[in-house]
């Protein structure tokens, strides 16, 4: 009887010890994806981006069909933060929606792109405190719209199995206002990451 209370003893403060373990490693800051934008460049990049999506709209309009554009980690991660930096509040504001209470606010987004894996970095708020999300897979299309298949999963420095999350996030893409989100532009016909870079044709 006596060993068995110390079996139990040592189980129990096992799974203490590894209670402890994960929390410091969900909110331990992991290593960023990709190294932080210049603001120098910020401007520049963004523009960039901005121009080799119309090199595209423009290709489509003149009716050529193949194009390419190729898209640096700078140049995404620039044209991000611009689409959602705070936008300037208008004459007779209107109150602002309540967010769903499932829904979890982004403060920052940090993409790379490694061979043909695209990885991106959140970080957000969970009770409170701060925590970085680093999601990695594969980007495609099909019928218009963006797809993602997740190779890698982070919460913190906390790797989590892809297979436990990956049906929930399959589901999240596909509700109807995160689809919407997915919606390629009528030129885009196709995207995937090639070689370090974000590949779009028309």
């Amino acid at each position: 009887m006596e060993q068995i209370k110390k079996i139990y003893r040592v189980v129990r403060w096992a799974s203490f010890a590894g209670l402890i373990i994960s929390i410091f490693l969900l909110l331990k800051t992991p290593a960023p994806v990709a190294q932080a934008l210049d603001p120098a460049l910020l401007q520049q990049n963004a523009d960039s981006f901005q121009q080799k999506l119309a090199e595209l709209a423009n290709a489509q309009s003149a009716g050529d069909t193949g194009t390419e554009v190729h898209f640096t980690a700078p140049e995404v991660n620039a044209a991000i933060v611009q689409a959602t930096a705070p936008q300037p509040a208008p004459v007779a504001p209107r109150p602002a929606p309540q967010p769903a209470a499932e829904q979890v606010p982004i403060k920052s987004t940090l993409v790379s792109f490694d061979d043909d894996v695209v990885k991106g970095q959140f970080l957000t708020e969970l009770y409170g405190k701060d925590v970085y999300i680093t999601v990695a897979g594969h980007l495609a299309s099909r019928d218009g719209y963006v797809t993602f298949e997740p190779t890698e999963f982070k919460v913190g420095d906390l790797s989590v199995p892809v297979s436990l999350v990956n049906p929930a996030l399959q589901n999240k893409l596909a509700d109807p206002e995160n689809r919407d989100k997915m919606k390629l532009p009528v030129f885009v016909k196709g995207l995937r990451v090639e070689n370090g870079e974000l590949v779009i044709s028309e």
